[in-house]
């Protein structure tokens, strides 16, 4: 039997080498365990199925089925497991695409090994993990254009936090994680040029609630 208090984690990579890798790395760790290897997206969901982990280490390159694909499956069919994507890709589409797909984190395969290690840690404690370059890509101040107006689905929750929707209570109306709604809310916060979500929830009471209710009304 696998101790509770142990991490327990399920890696998905299309390289029988990088698997290998990947486990010799956790298995030396006293607070982590290993349940099981997938190489595509369909022996991924079996696996989790069968072992309810805490944590899957995901690649975005996964054969015939992408990582997102998986990502979304996951999502819908396993929400509690947190997901940390693993991969060499950096650039912004990636990030963006694992974020909302409702990733827990974000690791680059290039990163010293222990860093993989110390992103598992905080996914399972339930972080936000990205890199510093991901980060500053993801956060960094919109530049004066189209972007600079929230999307739909950052209004949809901003209009949610203006009824006083706890972050969790959102996430379950709109069927996505905690971190997907706090990465949308971080986006906002930034495009509003407001610190907080009450300064947010009034700024769209000011400017968008009237709006809302002549649409709906």
């Amino acid at each position: 039997m696998i101790p509770r208090d142990r991490i327990r984690i399920v890696l998905a990579d299309d390289h029988e080498l990088v698997l290998e890798g990947l486990r010799s790395l956790i298995e030396a760790e006293p607070d982590m365990e290993v349940l099981a290897t997938a190489t595509d997206g369909r022996l991924l969901l079996e696996a989790i199925g069968r072992r309810e982990p805490d944590v899957v280490v995901l690649d975005l390159e996964m054969g015939e089925v992408g990582g997102l694909a998986c990502l979304e499956q996951l999502r819908q069919k396993h929400p509690a497991v947190r997901v940390l994507v693993l991969t060499a890709y950096t650039d912004g589409d990636s990030m963006r695409g694992a974020l909302e797909g409702g990733a827990s984190g974000f690791a680059v395969k290039t990163e010293p090994p222990q860093q993989t290690v110390a992103s598992i840690r905080q996914v399972a404690n339930g972080q936000l993990v990205f890199p510093l370059a991901a980060r500053r890509w993801l956060l960094r101040t919109p530049q004066p254009a189209a972007s600079t107006h929230p999307t739909d689905r950052e209004m949809e929750i901003l209009a949610l936090v203006s009824e006083g929707l706890t972050n969790a209570q959102i996430a379950h109306r709109l069927r996505v994680s905690d971190n997907t709604v706090k990465f949308h809310l971080q986006n906002v916060y930034l495009k509003l040029g407001v610190r907080n979500r009450t300064e947010a929830a009034a700024h769209y009471l000011r400017h968008h609630a009237g709006t809302s209710r002549q649409r709906g009304g």
